[in-house]
């Protein structure tokens, strides 16, 4: 464990401060989606592709519709399923003592930081 990492497992979280807030990092768990995709595509690459093309028609369909469609609201039906079936719903757990770093790992990249001053800076 590292500072920008307070979380290991079951899968690598990572912090860093951007100006406007933090981005997390969470390429470990978006790794393990893409693998749950390409074990789905291996045992049944159609239904899989099925799947993925209906959520886009009803993404397309969504978008025309607006927020509160009936599309829209069966567009996220499908993702969560399809979630639900790859990567136990999409949520990432967080344990124990890691919840506790990752709170602070996120409370120090939001926290003011000086501006230094043109000298500190290298002004001459």
């Amino acid at each position: 464990m590292n500072e920008r990492t307070p979380v290991t497992g079951p899968f690598r979280i990572s912090v860093d401060a951007t100006p406007a807030g933090v981005a997390l990092d969470m390429t470990h768990y978006l790794s393990a989606l893409v693998l749950a995709l390409a074990e789905a595509a291996d045992e049944d690459g159609q239904s899989l592709l099925d799947d993925l093309v209906a959520i886009a028609d009803l993404d397309r369909s969504a978008r025309h519709q607006g927020r509160d469609s009936h599309a829209t609201h069966e567009r996220d039906e499908a993702v969560q399923g399809l979630l639900d079936e790859l990567v136990d719903g999409g949520s990432v757990p967080v344990y124990g003592g890691q919840v506790l770093r990752l709170a602070e790992s996120l409370r120090r990249a939001v926290a003011p930081r000086p501006v230094p001053s043109q000298r500190e800076a290298g002004a001459a």
